[in-house]
């Protein structure tokens, strides 16, 4: 990445435009503010207030990177989690072979801090995008990319587009193997080889391997589930050998074959790390995104650190790093608290936040164990709490979330915290 780009996002000011900051910090740059040492207890920051936990940030990461290196499988995280330069560095650092896109718009706001090798995790038929593409990989030759194609309606269109643009060089693309009633994907092998002939045909891409998303597939932990993972990803091995088969594989020397969310990713490390009966050597990518984060919710359950039952080994798990700080502003009934917290603020597709602990005003803390949130209104939380709770108008509550990447996309200045102390502002880009 570019170290220069993403140090500069510390010279942008603070305003209005970000939600819970301090208005003591408006008009001050982010580096003026942090150099400050801000604490988010004393320093007039606002609720609702997304936090980040670096230690527990620095945790997973280091987590995740031993387990890939490990397992002989590179890391391609999904940047669409965070949207976020300084976290996709971090990443970088921390090993991860490339950054995943999902749209050309996220891509560009990865060029633009300098991602120099970038999976596209989608297919690229937009014309517009197509013709900046081909500009972006003339200007840089150390930019690396590769996209998914799985028609040949696709495969055409991407061939007529980029003939008139005439690049320098081919645009790389990986076959996407998808399944019955799955998202992308041709739905057969049969129909990945002939997406891969009509690639090998193409004068302007060049087939660099296979890819395919498990998550699509299944989404639950039932044994039928995690059945028909395996068996997707049987076919994501069998496309793989019959294109070898007929030679259509570029000459670059290597197969890259990739899969793998948040939630199987051990199923996924499993199939393509089994020994393969090439001409070549398969580079296994995985594309897990949420493991930065991991969340209170939807991957604490998914996610195979989770499963104890499935790991053969000493990991330590994921954590939580991320959490979300309501205040609670009115108790109109004695077994409901309303709290600064709604739809527009925290994710809500899986499951609602959850209460986890009560920051009263006279500064005590105790864990809400009787506490939920039952309803989510655009900027008000319905928390259910016993008749005898205590808990006050002005009291705060830490709560818990699910699916970091739809809330993610709620925030654009994300304190990173140590304990209280604020040790950086993490900006995104949706």
């Amino acid at each position: 990445m570019d170290r220069a780009e993403v140090e500069a996002l510390h010279d942008e000011r603070i305003d209005w435009r970000f939600k819970g900051m301090p208005s003591e910090a408006f008009g001050s740059t982010i580096a003026e503010f942090l150099r400050a040492r801000p604490d988010i207890t004393r320093n007039g920051f606002v609720g609702p207030l997304l936090l980040l936990d670096r230690p527990t940030l620095e945790h997973n990461l280091a987590t995740m990177a031993e387990w890939c290196a490990d397992r002989g499988v590179l890391l391609a995280p999904h940047g669409k989690t965070t949207m976020a330069p300084q976290l996709f560095q971090r990443q970088l650092e921390y090993g991860a072979w490339a950054m995943t896109a999902a749209t050309i718009s996220q891509l560009r706001v990865y060029r633009a801090f300098g991602v120099s090798r970038v999976l596209l995790a989608n297919q690229l038929v937009d014309v517009s995008g197509l013709r900046w593409l081909a500009g972006e990989l003339d200007a840089d030759p150390g930019f690396s990319f590769g996209c998914w194609v799985d028609s040949v309606a696709g495969v055409r269109l991407m061939t007529e587009v980029l003939a008139q643009e005439r690049p320098r060089r081919p645009v790389d693309v990986l076959v996407e193997l998808g399944g019955e009633h799955g998202r992308t994907g041709a739905r057969t092998v049969a129909e990945a080889v002939e997406v891969a002939r009509a690639v090998a045909a193409s004068p302007v891409l060049r087939l660099v391997g296979v890819s395919g998303y498990e998550g699509a597939i299944s989404h639950d932990l039932s044994d039928e589930d995690l059945t028909a993972v395996d068996t997707y990803l049987a076919g994501i091995r069998e496309t793989v050998t019959r294109i070898a088969e007929v030679g259509m594989f570029d000459d670059a020397g290597r197969i890259i074959v990739t899969a793998g969310g948040s939630s199987y990713f051990d199923q996924v490390a499993e199939a393509l790390t089994a020994p393969w009966e090439l001409d070549r050597p398969v580079i296994p990518v995985l594309r897990s995104g949420s493991y930065i984060t991991h969340d209170h919710g939807l991957y604490r359950t998914m996610s195979p650190f989770g499963r104890a039952h499935r790991l053969a080994g000493p990991e330590q798990p994921f954590r939580a790093a991320m959490r979300i700080l309501a205040q609670v502003i009115s108790r109109p009934d004695p077994g409901l608290a309303l709290l600064t917290l709604g739809r527009r603020d925290a994710s809500f597709d899986q499951e609602p936040p959850q209460p986890r602990t009560l920051l009263a005003r006279d500064g005590t803390t105790r864990p809400l164990t009787a506490s939920r949130i039952t309803e989510l209104a655009d900027q008000h939380a319905f928390m259910s709490v016993p008749s005898d709770s205590g808990i006050a108008v002005g009291d705060w509550v830490e709560c818990g979330l699910s699916h970091p990447c739809t809330t993610f996309d709620k925030w654009q200045l994300v304190p990173l915290v140590d304990g209280t102390e604020v040790i950086d502002l993490v900006r995104t880009f949706f």
